[in-house]
């Protein structure tokens, strides 16, 4: 692993840890001056293609994840690794499906169901623009729904 500081080829680890969604974290030093970084590494899995409401057809892109559930948490009081954790839970049961193809549909549920564990306005953000939610009679009854739950 080369190291961010200085780009040297040579580090050591110095300490390995197992993180929920699978991936490794490492504390490394730099065999060259002695700085330490972490590194993180998931595994490569395959995660299917995404079937879109006009039947095309696009590759998942965690980014746009990501995204999506960051402007829905902004400005509420959910972490940064939480919301990380939320993208590795999504991405983790989508590659547990072991389909080629799913519709995009699936993704935006999975979604749902994990704002709704975290932050219940976060879960209003993301359904009044994954819903279509347009009025506030629809928003009011999405609301209503989730207090009964």
């Amino acid at each position: 692993m080369r190291c961010p500081y200085c780009k040297h080829h040579d580090s050591k680890v110095l300490d390995t840890s197992h993180d929920s969604s699978g991936g490794i974290r490492r504390r490394r030093e730099c065999l060259k001056y002695g700085q330490r970084f972490s590194s993180h590494e998931r595994p490569i899995l395959a995660t299917p293609l995404l079937i879109k409401q006009n039947d095309t057809r696009e590759e998942f892109d965690r980014e746009k994840l990501a995204r999506g559930i960051r402007i829905s948490c902004a400005k509420r009081p959910v972490s940064a690794a939480d919301i990380e954790r939320m993208i590795g839970q999504v991405e983790a049961k989508l590659q547990k499906l072991g389909k080629a193809e799913v519709s995009s549909r699936v993704v935006g549920d999975l979604v749902m169901e994990t704002l709704k564990e975290v932050d219940q306005i976060a879960y209003i953000r993301y359904a009044i623009v994954y819903l279509g939610l347009h009025d506030l009679q629809s928003i009011r009854s999405e609301i209503d729904q989730l207090l009964e739950d």
